[in-house]
């Protein structure tokens, strides 16, 4: 018997229209909450959220990273227009090179407590301009660049993924020890090239001094 996991079989849904007679028809709310621009119901919804998933693709392939200050995350220029400060972080900048290369992105709003989250989809370019830098400094330090993002699309999710994860619900009292550390990753990662004990060890400090 073959794997339905690896390879197509009768039981793939390769078509659209399979696809649609799979699921149904959409609702009104479900159509009628997208729009092309950022209303202002959307816009304090947007001005409480200090989290994103930033999604981006580009020839090496696809990236969703996170991105997180104090609320609001963003910066509302216009109804068309956000600004996203890119904090100091590991130098990988794979959303960013992603960005030169294929300007469509979408990013996943999140406020903690909240079922609901944010989407929006458009198109962004990457600024150093000075003025711009100096604005969304935080604590005195001005962000590496800013991500400016076209709106394009906008629509809130409903809740219902949030609750069945139960995302926001306390976690489990040996929820840290139930899974590896970055250290111990790491080091695992590296057949223990990098000490993963000195590394958990350090990282509170670095991540304090270094967070801005």
């Amino acid at each position: 018997m073959s794997d339905p996991t690896t390879a197509p079989s009768s039981s793939t849904v390769s078509d659209l229209a399979a696809l649609e007679a799979l699921f149904g028809p959409v609702g009104e709310a479900s159509i009628r909450k997208e729009v092309a621009s950022l209303h202002p119901v959307y816009r304090r919804w947007l001005e409480a959220a200090p989290f994103a998933v930033l999604a981006t693709s580009g020839p090496a392939g696809l990236d969703a990273s996170p991105r997180g200050d104090p609320a609001p995350l963003v910066t509302v220029q216009d109804k068309h227009t956000l600004l996203l400060p890119e904090r100091r972080g590991n130098n990988r900048i794979d959303s960013l090179r992603n960005i030169v290369a294929d300007p469509r992105v979408a990013l996943l709003f999140m406020i903690p407590g909240v079922g609901e989250t944010l989407r929006v989809n458009g198109s962004a370019h990457i600024s150093v301009e000075p003025g711009l830098l100096q604005r969304l400094a935080m604590d005195g330090t001005p962000p590496k660049c800013v991500i400016v993002v076209r709106i394009e699309t906008v629509l809130f999710q409903c809740a219902r993924a949030l609750q069945r994860s139960k995302l926001w619900a306390p976690p489990a009292a040996d929820a840290r020890g139930a899974v590896p550390s970055a250290g111990a990753m790491l080091a695992a990662l590296t057949d223990s090239a990098i000490d993963g004990e000195a590394y958990d060890r350090d990282l509170p400090e670095r991540q304090r001094t270094t967070l801005y």
